[in-house]
């Protein structure tokens, strides 16, 4: 079971504060979104649980385990799926584990039994550009759980997918993350795409910023297809967007 808890976190650059008193946690195969205007301070707090910035004041725990400032421990993926044009797939999705001295061989045979699972069987040998941008998505999250299998920063990973693709995606990610028992913390922009996936969403506004809401989204996950024509659906929207301004 992995647990992640964020405790009264500040985070300043020079005399800019960007989070105070930041608290945050994130159950057993549980998906958090954290929503919150441009600039909030979402990736800060990224960074700081990725430990790539150590916070001036408060803890990350995981599993109880202090990880405050230390990288390694929570795996992290941005926007784009950030794929290396001329290597393959399989060797695109094994850098985590050889970076971390795991030799080639072993990193492959470690990560081919994960191709099924991730839906991407056939892919081992092809490069980047001959896939779709769902199925580098694919890739670049399975890359993303080799480097760490209990929690999952994901930051907008789907905003660039079509609408079609992108819902696509979001039935195919809860599947996985309930085969593989991944906990999720999850940044977006888009409201609807919050509502659907999340079971607890945190807005986090302010300046500097800080978790002012946690709206809990009732609906067992995966949720109905027409949800979001729901009058339930509709009342989450509208509490959000007052929260938010």
């Amino acid at each position: 079971m992995a647990q992640l808890d964020v405790q009264d976190v500040k985070m300043s650059f020079g005399e800019k504060t960007i989070l105070e008193h930041v608290n945050l946690h994130v159950g057993d195969k549980e998906l958090v979104s954290l929503l919150g205007v441009s600039g909030g301070g979402k990736t800060t707090l990224f960074n700081v649980i990725a430990g790539l910035y150590r916070p001036d004041h408060g803890t990350v725990l995981l599993d109880g385990r202090d990880i405050t400032g230390t990288s390694g421990h929570v795996s992290y993926m941005l926007q784009k799926d950030l794929l290396l044009p001329y290597y393959t797939i399989l060797d695109n999705v094994i850098l985590p584990l050889t970076i971390k001295g795991m030799s080639k061989k072993q990193a492959r045979e470690t990560a081919l039994p994960h191709f099924s699972t991730f839906g991407l069987e056939g892919t081992e040998k092809q490069y980047p550009g001959q896939l779709s941008g769902g199925m580098r998505q694919r890739a670049a999250l399975l890359r993303t759980y080799l480097f760490s299998s209990e929690i999952a920063l994901l930051d907008e990973p789907f905003s660039a997918l079509d609408t079609i693709t992108k819902s696509a995606m979001h039935t195919w990610y809860l599947d996985i993350m309930e085969q593989i028992h991944l906990s999720t913390v999850f940044i977006t922009h888009d409201i609807d795409e919050a509502i659907l996936l999340s079971d607890r969403i945190c807005l986090l506004t302010g300046r500097p910023g800080s978790i002012t809401e946690e709206i809990t989204i009732e609906e067992s996950r995966p949720r109905s297809a027409d949800f979001s024509l729901q009058p339930r659906f509709l009342e989450y929207k509208r509490r959000i967007l007052e929260k938010l301004g």
